[in-house]
């Protein structure tokens, strides 16, 4: 008679019974996701996430996690200047129409200029250095935004907005894949979640800021609030030279011993004997290619090598195109507009809504973080679609009949400003903690910086159209641009559950398996049986 037993685990599913094969150690057997070598050292040699070393590679990660901050600092700043009289006043600005477009693509042209050097700076230098050249590049572009004020010059304010595009283009390609290679490999999944999340700290830093400066004097209201920019990206260059190196650049830049050493201290509790170290060197010996094109920085032929290398190409630009066409842009860059239509032109009451918007999407976002693993990243985006649509379905009907009643109905304003704060979290719940983590993990170690550089192109170019594009489709028809979000968010839920493979549970490695295969999706949703030993030894793999 079979001895049922409990296994606790997030990568563990469950066991099915506990027996012996005639005359040799009773075997476990349970049904996972993964392969044999990631289930037996999860077994043999659980992690231990609150050791000290453990702790210590956490801090080191924060360090990576600024680079998250510096897009949604940018993101609340901007919106606070729009929603700054004194700074339309100053540059002869508008909140609508193609003005708050022209500023805004500025940023984003920047970041499509820096796509040629992404690449080549994270893969020849290092994930520590590329963060710090964005970072540095963010500082100058912030300080000539800050200084436009002496001349009132819009074209030197557009110069420094298209610097800090440019930074933060290479350090969100170099702070994701450190924070993603540098995780302990049980962990990754719920530390690469938590990088993105880090954007509400950035758009909370600078909400608050333009709150708290709201009545100062003229200028120095939003001059304090754009000065602030310089912080986060400050502290990625004092600090990322403190932090290890990835792992996996040591070892296919020749440097093994230290990439050892690093696994070892790191994920091995100190001990190069751990079973993690082993583990994971025999991977990198297995699928790491040590001349790979990313040693030559002119050299993008990984990309589109074969179909292998497409599909995770697609999966990287569609994940990250689609966090931007749900409409979140609409609702951040230009949420003085949006709130518009829900009636709200007061600038005291546009801040306070902002800054109260920000960081209840930062608490759902990091409810979203600790579901990956749990729950899955495919579940998660798909969730995260159709509550989009449904909630702009809702916004549509609640501004039209407060823009029928001739902004009257206050009922239908407050209903058309709940469900832009109810849209911020269904989002933010699956969208932003997957927009960092999926993008690195479906691309393999020789694509992965030249493919994160493909990505932001594709983003880029997402991003002018929806600058350009919204602002003006706003002012001429208002609440009725809502309907488009909510077609579309449906038709993202159908790609996401035809398309996007999952991949809980699996090293960065062993998605060669998945994307090798004739079907994708299919291969990720399988589930194996493995039999295990007391000593924690798989025996049997099927």
């Amino acid at each position: 008679m079979a001895e049922e037993k409990t296994v606790t685990g997030d990568n563990v599913q469950h066991v099915i019974s506990h027996e012996p094969l005639g005359e040799k150690e009773p075997v476990n057997t349970i049904v996972v996701t993964g392969n044999e070598a990631f289930q037996q050292a999860l077994i043999k040699e659980p992690p231990k996430p609150r050791s000290p070393i453990a702790i210590y590679l956490y801090c080191c990660c924060i360090i990576g996690f600024f680079c998250s901050t510096m897009n949604g600092y940018d993101g609340s700043l901007l919106n606070s200047l729009l929603e700054s009289k004194d700074f339309l006043k100053e540059y002869n600005g508008a909140t609508s129409g193609i003005w708050p477009g022209i500023v805004t693509n500025m940023y984003t042209i920047g970041g499509v200029c820096a796509l040629p050097f992404i690449g080549p700076a994270i893969d020849t230098w290092g994930r520590r250095a590329g963060m710090f050249i964005g970072s540095l590049a963010v500082v100058v572009g912030t300080v000539i935004m800050g200084t436009a004020i002496n001349h009132s010059s819009i074209g030197q304010f557009e110069a420094g907005r298209f610097f800090v595009g440019y930074g933060v283009a290479i350090a969100s390609a170099a702070g994701p894949m450190y924070v993603i290679e540098v995780s302990h490999p049980a962990y990754r999944g719920i530390v690469g979640a938590f990088y993105n999340t880090w954007w509400f700290t950035g758009s909370i830093l600078a909400a608050g800021v333009t709150r708290g400066t709201q009545n100062l004097p003229g200028h120095q209201s939003w001059m304090t609030t754009l000065w602030f920019q310089i912080l986060f990206p400050g502290c990625v260059c004092c600090g990322c030279w403190f932090l290890p190196e990835s792992p996996r650049w040591l070892y296919v830049n020749g440097k093994a011993d230290k990439a050892k050493a690093m696994i070892a201290k790191f994920h091995g509790e100190g001990s190069t004997e751990s079973v993690w170290v082993s583990f994971q060197l025999q991977e990198y010996e297995e699928y790491l290619e040590l001349d790979g094109s990313d040693k030559r920085w002119w050299d993008y032929r990984a990309l589109f090598k074969n179909r292998n290398t497409w599909y995770r190409l697609f999966c990287n630009c569609i994940v990250q195109a689609m966090g931007q066409e749900a409409g979140n842009s609409v609702l951040s860059y230009f949420q003085a507009a949006a709130f518009a239509t829900a009636g709200i032109t007061d600038e005291g009451q546009q801040h306070d809504l902002t800054l109260g918007n920000a960081c209840q999407q930062f608490f759902f976002a990091m409810v979203g973080a600790t579901l990956v693993d749990r729950i899955g990243r495919r579940p998660l985006l798909m969730f995260s679609n159709l509550a989009c649509c449904l909630t702009w379905a809702c916004m549509c009907i609640a501004a039209s009949i407060f823009a029928s009643s001739g902004q009257k109905n206050v009922a239908a304003g407050n209903a058309t400003l709940a469900f832009q704060f109810i849209f911020g979290s269904v989002y933010s719940i699956g969208f932003t903690p997957l927009q960092a983590l999926y993008p690195v993990e479906v691309l393999s170690f020789e694509m992965r910086a030249k493919g994160m550089a493909f990505g932001s192109l594709i983003l880029n170019i997402v991003s002018l159209f929806n600058n350009y594009v919204w602002p003006v489709v706003l002012k001429r028809i208002a609440w009725k641009s809502f309907i488009v979000f909510c077609v579309w968010c449906f038709c993202q839920a159908i790609i996401v559950f035809l398309t996007i493979p999952e991949t809980k549970n699996r090293t960065l490695e062993e998605l060669d398996i998945i994307f090798n295969s004739k079907s994708p999706v299919k291969t990720s949703l399988e589930k194996r049986k493995v039999g295990v030993t007391d000593a924690g030894d798989v025996v049997e793999y099927e």
